[in-house]
């Protein structure tokens, strides 16, 4: 599975609850990247590099080490909820060839609207979080993702998930869409 969503939305929580409820491997980008980096890996090395000039690191780079992690125990025995990845069409289409065909079950959107993660992030008080920052990112985030969500429905995969509500109600939501593949 893959989620999505906007900063604020929620989606590190109900990540929490669906590996709680599945069993299923939560690996967020970040994660990846420190893994491939402490495990002293050609492209981890690579990638620390990059990540300590402050640069973004080259989907080649992000390929591999997804490709690296997948391989793993845990995700071969227990599935996968990819986090950050992919974020481009181009790294969809490569995570699918990583896969195979029908590797991939499930895209979720969790769809908070933008005024409430806005007022979510201004009130979490990071040093980050301020309006101008929060609606950069946002920004950001809705130009890069429109075409993933494209390319996530046009394989008829992706379930938007209204994400406003409580902890509880949001995940309920979710385990509808995620109950039928488990």
């Amino acid at each position: 599975m893959v989620i999505l969503g906007r900063q604020g939305s929620g989606k590190g929580t109900q990540c929490g609850h669906l590996v709680g409820q599945y069993g299923c491997v939560h690996v967020s980008t970040g994660d990846m990247l420190r893994a491939a980096r402490e495990e002293g890996t050609e492209l981890g090395k690579a990638a620390g590099e990059l990540m300590d000039r402050g640069d973004l690191v080259p989907d080649e780079i992000m390929h591999g080490i997804v490709g690296e992690r997948l391989l793993k125990d845990d995700i071969v025995a227990n599935g996968v909820l990819l986090d950050g990845y992919p974020r481009t069409p181009d790294q969809a289409e490569e995570l699918e060839a990583m896969l195979g065909e029908g590797g991939l079950d499930l895209a979720i959107n969790l769809d908070v609207p933008v005024d409430i993660v806005t007022e979510r992030m201004m009130e979490r008080g990071r040093a980050d979080d301020t309006a101008e920052g929060i609606a950069r990112r946002l920004e950001l985030y809705e130009s890069q993702t429109s075409p993933l969500l494209a390319w996530f429905e046009a394989k008829n995969i992706l379930s938007v998930v209204d994400g406003v509500g409580t902890e509880a109600e949001v995940f309920t939501r979710l385990r509808a869409v995620v109950d039928p593949l488990a």
